[in-house]
């Protein structure tokens, strides 16, 4: 019989494990394609959206109040001809609330991928005018698929770009491989100066007449979402796949300098189906951490959404990996235990809002504080919250 002591405690007990379910709550809706969520340092009441159009809003990060007018508009600029053209990627300097500076990265009426940079207004950093534009490089994509779009400061102070291969099916030029080009490439630039930007002294190819020496790490397809552990700073790369597999890459803080993901000799961690452009790993070559198979099953997908490790206030979820697929959309979890994929769980069913579904998972964010939020790229922003 227990006594009133274990009997309370039981209790407690049972209250806590009850509380740890998860779910989500609806933050804001009626976006335009949304595909990205997130805030920079410092500002902790409000959340910035990406519409892939060209325009970034500003949404109250509790209410989901959406701002009278974009923070910024460039759909003049943005070309949407290709499913996968359009406003892609945002990253804030670690510093925007004193020099109001961020980037994006889009694809322009040209077909170029550009990183440009913006300066927010110093007397209301809630507002930008594309006037303050400046260019910093440009590069072709020769396909409308596969502009990759991710960008973002990694805890060295560098900016790093997600370049994808330029499209088509298999790298026809084999561009991943080519250090010739900025295609199928993570990239890495100092944009401390004020004008312009400079290339890290210890990027890999600096020097090297046959390669840019913008360039940090190769062998990639088109890694869409990528993200740095806030604790760790660990690097987590999810690269969509070709035809049969899809891929998560991460590498420990500092160690994806010169690293070779494999791609397209590689899909995943087995030779590329295609047995004309298969090839054994190349010297150096980084085998993925997870892969999971083309198909509508529960562990199954079609084109994989890189996530984060989760360092907000659910313990449940402290340390692991969360990702999904945006073809099928499912949300997934896994601890990294010594450089492997532990405990994977789907969260798919706890995860999903009432009377419904998320429906198409273009990104996760990540706010100050740690917490998740998924994008529904049907219009919709959740958070991930403890029930």
């Amino acid at each position: 019989m227990l006594s009133k002591a274990s009997f309370c405690c039981a209790v407690l007990l049972t209250v806590d494990s009850a509380s740890a379910r998860l779910g989500v709550e609806k933050v804001a809706e009626k976006f335009d394609r949304p595909v990205w969520v997130g805030q920079p340092a410092g500002i902790n009441d409000k959340l910035w959206v990406i519409e892939q159009v060209g325009k970034v809003w500003i949404i109250d990060a509790k209410t989901g109040a959406r701002s009278e007018k974009p923070f910024l508009d460039i759909t003049a600029d943005v070309s949407r001809k290709g499913n996968e053209m359009g406003l892609l990627g945002l990253a804030f300097a670690p510093d925007f609330k004193t020099s109001g500076r961020f980037y994006v990265n889009f694809t322009d009426g040209s077909i170029k991928t550009r990183i440009v940079r913006f300066t927010a207004k110093k007397s209301n950093l809630m507002e930008t005018e594309a006037s303050s534009a400046e260019v910093l490089f440009t590069y072709d994509q020769p396909y409308q698929n596969h502009n990759g779009g991710w960008i973002d400061f990694g805890p060295d102070g560098f900016l790093y770009i997600s370049a994808g291969d330029g499209g088509a099916g298999d790298d026809p030029q084999n561009r991943a491989q080519d250090l010739k080009t900025h295609l199928g490439k993570m990239l890495r630039i100092d944009v401390s100066p004020t004008k312009g930007y400079q290339v890290p002294k210890d990027n890999p190819f600096v020097g090297k007449s046959d390669a840019k020496p913008e360039i940090y790490s190769y062998g990639l397809r088109n890694a869409w979402r990528c993200s740095f552990d806030r604790k760790t700073g660990d690097f987590w790369i999810g690269d969509v796949g070709q035809n049969k597999w899809e891929e998560i890459n991460v590498m420990a803080k500092g160690t994806a300098r010169g690293a070779n993901f494999g791609w397209r000799l590689r899909e995943a961690d087995v030779p590329n189906p295609n047995g004309k452009i298969a090839g054994d790993n190349p010297p150096g070559a980084i085998d993925p951490v997870y892969v999971y198979k083309h198909g509508g099953g529960k562990t199954e997908g079609m084109s994989v959404t890189g996530g984060y490790v989760y360092r907000g206030p659910i313990r449940e979820l402290e340390g692991r990996y969360v990702f999904a697929d945006y073809q099928n959309p499912r949300i997934w979890s896994f601890d990294l235990k010594s450089g492997k994929a532990s405990g994977f769980k789907d969260l798919t069913d706890e995860l999903k809002p009432e009377g419904g579904r998320i429906n198409l998972i273009s990104s996760f964010g990540e706010d100050n504080s740690g917490d998740l939020y998924v994008v529904d790229f049907t219009g919709s922003i959740y958070r991930i919250v403890e029930k």
